[in-house]
Formats: structure tokens, sequence, C-alpha cells
């Protein structure tokens, strides 16, 4: 993990961190004007709910034609009917047209779900949040003897991210098919660049929650899939919802087609912050405007930090019961909601959970992006209401125009979550 990286391999995953590590960026998509709205409205709204449902849709519709692809945008307000927003840009019809319940890759919001589990397992006394990781992982993780359960949590470790690792980048992009066993990624993980001491500060990595999973495996007997299945989805009705053991989804059931830029576009993006490796790009079929279809890419390497197939309701449901009090008992949900200063994430990171400040208020949740895919789900801070943003690319929602909708789409979803006006309107409006 200390191994020597030279400076590219350094650049790379410094720049490439926040797009692809924590999964990421708020974007929800859109469709054409001559599509017909697919929001909901309870008949017990009032004419400004309304209104200002409607104008969500256009955001929404403006986001597709600024340069996201698809989007389902949820808000449960936890009273009335859902609102519910699905857009898409017109080509992308011709794989599949986009609804608000599909089924949809939500990364790294696993997390939270691992997180969860981890302290049901502390509230039990099986795993202590001051254990240190040689503990339960002998030999795995370098560094484990100084590393508590409670650092991995919050990303204080002091671990790197393997995600970008040579050895790794070409599954990640589906130019290499191979299967990684949690092992072999610990094996990879580097230390943070620049270094740092165990509990010393916050720097998001996929491999705290790698080993996580395996810590949680070994104190209960159980495999992950098997204890998600069992403390998670099956207790809430989750019924779409499960841990991807490879590129398949449900049988039967509509899922969200996602797509990122092609290699040249892709480098355009990067090239302001990163020095992309030659030939490195998605791999999947060529779609118009310059993008790929990545839904084939393998996901099951993120395995508990980032595997999970959900969609926009089940994932609320599961959010809104977590922040509610049902999922852990009150000495645990304290220790989740106590975070560590994430200024990239909007806020702070507690224990699997992000607190994130938006113009409308506070909000708790996480991001999840993964080829493809980008997502934030959010819930008021006693998980009254939710709001999910489902956006079917990434990269793509990191050139300026769309940036921009994107972020105006989020903002005005979490808003209308939150009761408050959108962000450009006024009082009284």
């Amino acid at each position: 993990m200390s191994a020597h990286t030279s400076s590219r391999h350094r650049i790379l995953r410094a720049g490439l961190a926040v797009a692809l590590a924590t999964g990421m960026s708020a974007a929800l998509m859109g469709c054409s004007d001559s599509e017909a709205s697919a929001a909901k409205t309870s008949s017990e709204q009032g004419a400004a709910g309304a209104s200002a449902d409607e104008r969500l849709a256009d955001i929404a519709r403006k986001a597709a034609d600024e340069g996201s692809l698809g989007v389902i945008v949820r808000v449960d307000r936890g009273k009335g009917a859902p609102v519910e927003i699905a857009r898409q840009a017109g080509w992308t019809k011709d794989d599949h047209r986009i609804a608000a319940d599909d089924q949809f890759r939500v990364g790294s919001n696993t997390k939270t779900v691992t997180a969860t589990l981890v302290l049901q397992q502390v509230a039990e006394g099986r795993i202590g949040l001051a254990d240190p990781v040689e503990k339960w992982l002998p030999g795995l993780v370098e560094g484990g003897a100084d590393i508590t359960v409670r650092m991995l949590l919050n990303h204080t470790s002091g671990l790197g991210d393997f995600l970008l690792t040579p050895q790794f980048l070409p599954s990640l992009t589906g130019q290499e098919r191979r299967t990684w066993r949690p092992e072999d990624l610990l094996a990879i993980t580097p230390e943070q660049d620049p270094p740092a001491e165990p509990g010393e500060k916050y720097s998001y990595s996929n491999a705290n929650y790698v080993a996580l999973g395996l810590i949680l495996e070994k104190a209960t007997g159980s495999s992950m899939a098997e204890l998600i299945e069992q403390k998670i989805t099956k207790p809430l009705g989750m019924k779409d919802s499960f841990l991807a053991t490879n590129a398949d989804w449900s049988a039967g059931k509509q899922h969200v087609t996602g797509y990122e830029p092609d290699a040249e576009r892709l480098k355009d993006i990067l090239s302001p912050t990163v020095e992309l490796p030659e030939g490195v790009g998605f791999e999947g079929p060529e779609r118009p405007d310059s993008n790929i279809d990545t839904t084939a890419i393998d996901p099951s390497w993120s395995w508990a930090a980032g595997a999970m197939v959900s969609t926009a309701q089940d994932w609320q449901r599961f959010l809104t019961a977590l922040m509610s009090g049902e999922l852990l008992p009150k000495a645990q949900m304290k220790q989740m909601r106590t975070t560590v200063a994430a200024p990239e994430e909007g806020g702070g990171y507690g224990l699997g959970l992000m607190k994130v400040n938006t113009p409308c208020g506070t909000v708790w949740g996480h991001t999840g992006g993964l080829p493809g895919y980008s997502s934030e789900i959010y819930t008021d801070a006693g998980g009254h209401r939710s709001v999910a943003v489902l956006t079917s690319t990434n990269f793509g929602i990191k050139e300026k125009a769309a940036a921009t909708a994107n972020k105006a789409l989020v903002e005005a979803a979490t808003c209308r979550m939150l009761g408050k006006p959108l962000p450009s309107e006024t009082p009284g409006e």
C-alpha cells in the first residue's frame, strides 16, 4: 500500500477522487419539452405546491437538455402523494424509456447500509468502535493496529483508495473483466497522498468500507448479501433492492441505462485537473453525442462500499427508517450523526452518513457514483421527509453547462423536500 507511485498516477488519483471515490455529484436529468410531465401531486396540494412541482419538472427537463441524459427525481414530504419526475434526452428513448420506479445502481449510498449493519453489531456488543482493525483482519490492512473501526466508518483511517490505481483502473472502466476479492483490493490500496496518520483527517476511501464488509462477515458468520437482506431490505419491504454480485439486473424489472462520455470527451472533461493515461475510456456500445453505454460494466467490485441496486422509493424508505430511529438505538444513532469536517461533501461526514448544508437547510444522507450512475438521496433531520435524485451519467455532468443545470436541479429538489421556496423564488411567489 505504501509502494512508490509515479507522479502521473498521483495526479490521476487526486483529480478523480471527487468524481469517482465519493460516488458523487448531484445530478438529475430531464427530458424533451414535448414529454408529458410525470410529476404526481396530491389532490390536497394547493396551487402553490402544484406550481412548484411543475417548476421542478421544468428544471429537470433543462438538466437533461444541458447534458444529463436521464433523471429520476422523487420528493416525499411526509404527507400526500410523493412527487415523481422522470425525464430523459430524446435519443436515449431508443435504449429505454425511463420511469420513476426503475432500478438504479446507487453506488456509495451503500456505505450507509454497511455503517448501519456495523452499528447494529456495536449495539449488540459484537464489534467495538474502538476495536483496532488488526483485531479483526490480521495482516490485511497496512497499519491496522493503529486504525479503529470508527476511523474506517468516518474515513479518517489514513488509507488511500484503490479505485484509481494502475492495477484497478481498467476494471473500473470496463476495459478489463476481472473478479476482485475484497482482500485483493486491500492489497493494492495505497497510503493517502500526502500521507496522513490514522485519525488525523478526513479523506474518502472505498477501501475503508471494503474492510468493514470483511469485519462484518467475520463478526457475524454471515455474508454481506445475507446481512443486508436479513437486517435491512426484508424488514423494510425493499423488494427491489439487493447487493449486486455481477452486472445482472432483476429479471422482469426495468432498470435505468447508464452512459459516460467516450474517451475523447472524457479526456477533455478531466484535462484541467487530470493527466489521463492514453487509451483510458469506458468500454461499451457507442451511443449518440459521443456517449458510451456503460450498463454492462460489472459493479460487484464495490461490494460493501457501493454495489447495491435499488429504486428511489426503496432507498428513501431505508433512509427515513434509519433517520427516524427505526434501525438503530439512540446511542448508535448519535454516534452515526457525530461528524468530522468534510468540506468536499458540503458539510461533515459521520459514520457512513453525510451532513450536507444546502441553500434551504441541512440534510442527511449520502451520494453515490458508478460508471453511468450518479445519485444523491437525503432526508431532513428527523427522517420525516426525503428526496432522491438519480442521474444516468456520472462524468457527463462534469461539463460546465451540465454541472450548472444539475446543481440547480438538486438544490431545487432538496428545497421542495424541505418545504422551502425553490432557490430562485422568493417567499410569497
